[in-house]
């Protein structure tokens, strides 16, 4: 009986998909973080109004429609978004600079800066309430874009595959061109679809809580995911591991 227990939880560390693969807890902890992602995107579309905070992507495409005069659409909200992310980015970059000897360490860093603004945007979304309109869209949308930034610009230099937390475009595609049916070699769909399905959660939680309850909390939900991430890095980053060791980047 006593023996159970280490080969139970053998059997289901190798049905992990980054089991071995070098990566240690990063993996868990960027799902966490892609959750985040999820639910700050569901908060900045459905409450703030058709902008995102992390699919840059998408507000590139809604500045065209904004200009080309599509209503419900603002090409202000969209650029500042853009910019804010971008500085959020560049902040990132200048972290990763400074911790990214150790990968953990890093994560820890940088997951704790990125909370700050979240921190800011939940107390301003308290203030703001509902409906969001004129002065309201910018204050929530630059610190959540910034913290956004940061996070996407850190998972981009962990380079753990298929986890950008913010970016799932190639993620999808890798799941069909890299198949058997389309003549790949199979990739890894289970890490794919894991990154998918935690944005998927998120953004449903996000949307959820915003329709019925305000946009308040799933904003505390995002910083509380953070933190808890921030805080495990933080507890697993005590010693030196293969795992913390940086990575090359795309």
């Amino acid at each position: 009986m006593g023996a159970e227990g280490p080969l139970r939880a053998g059997r289901v560390y190798k049905l992990w998909p980054w089991a071995g693969s070098g990566h240690g807890p990063l993996p868990s902890l960027l799902i966490v973080l892609t959750v985040v992602t999820g639910v700050v995107d569901a908060v900045s579309y459905v409450a703030i109004g058709h902008v995102f905070v992390a699919n840059m992507t998408g507000n590139v495409v809604f500045l065209g429609f904004a200009l080309a005069g599509a209503s419900g659409l603002s090409a202000p909200v969209s650029l500042a978004a853009l910019g804010a992310f971008l500085l959020g980015a560049l902040a990132g970059g200048r972290i990763a600079v400074h911790f990214g000897a150790h990968r953990g360490r890093h994560l820890r860093t940088a997951g704790t800066i990125a909370l700050v603004p979240v921190l800011v945007a939940v107390v301003l979304a308290a203030i703001v309430g509902q409906p969001v309109s004129g002065g309201g869209r910018y204050a929530l949308t630059v610190p959540l874009a910034v913290a956004m930034g940061i996070q996407n610009a850190t998972a981009r230099r962990l380079a753990v595959p298929d986890l950008t937390t913010t970016v799932l475009t190639l993620t999808l595609t890798g799941i069909a061109a890299d198949s058997r049916l389309a003549g790949g070699a199979g990739g890894h769909p289970a890490r794919r679809l894991i990154s998918v399905s935690a944005m998927f959660t998120g953004a449903l939680v996000g949307a959820l809580l915003v329709i019925n309850v305000d946009l308040t909390l799933p904003l505390a939900l995002a910083a509380a995911l953070m933190t808890t991430s921030a805080l495990l890095a933080h507890r697993l980053s005590t010693g030196e591991s293969a795992w913390a060791e940086p990575r090359g980047r795309d």
